[in-house]
């Protein structure tokens, strides 16, 4: 999948430690060879999916860090601990953790770093 294709998405701002996620379409069929409704495939405990747009991370306190020079500054900058996750990853995620979204006709999952089990990193994206 390749990220540059969803341009739409670069107006969306995902907030602190969640990232977007558009679901994998998965098989209907299972091993044994049996056919699952569309409904059944939805409730699965764990999903997968690839992630779009990566919130900034887990804000750090304002006095975090002490620094001499920061007496000298009126107004303090959010700084935050980036996420793990990046954009075009494949995610492993639990989906009781999962806000199912639906923006300009697609369906997304916004999820929290935590909800996310495993990534699946493609260097060449």
């Amino acid at each position: 999948m390749r990220i540059s294709e969803d341009n739409k998405l670069e107006k969306i701002i995902i907030v602190g430690d969640r990232v977007l996620i558009k679901p994998k379409m998965a098989s209907d069929q299972t091993k044994s060879g049996l056919y699952l409704p569309p409904g059944v495939q939805a409730k699965e405990k764990v999903q997968e999916g690839y992630i779009m747009r990566v919130g900034p991370g887990y804000p750090i306190p304002a006095d975090f860090g002490y620094d001499e020079d920061t007496w000298g500054q009126e107004e303090e900058e959010v700084r935050y601990i980036p996420l793990q996750a990046r954009e075009g990853d494949l995610a492993i995620y639990l989906q009781r953790d999962a806000i199912e979204i639906s923006y300009l006709g697609e369906k997304y999952f916004i999820v929290p770093q935590s909800a996310v089990l495993m990534l699946v990193r493609e260097e060449d994206l």
